[in-house]
């Protein structure tokens, strides 16, 4: 799917896991550059 982010960033809260590290791990397969923050480092 192309939805036309290549070169964008995004900040995806919660995203350790669930939905938030699959819409992490999609916008990173279209070009994204991501910053994924979770409430602790082990997540």
């Amino acid at each position: 799917m192309d939805l036309g982010l290549k070169g964008k960033h995004a900040l995806v809260t919660g995203g350790s896991k669930g939905i938030g590290k699959a819409i992490a791990k999609e916008l990173a397969r279209e070009g994204v550059d991501v910053v994924i923050v979770s409430r602790t480092m082990s997540d």
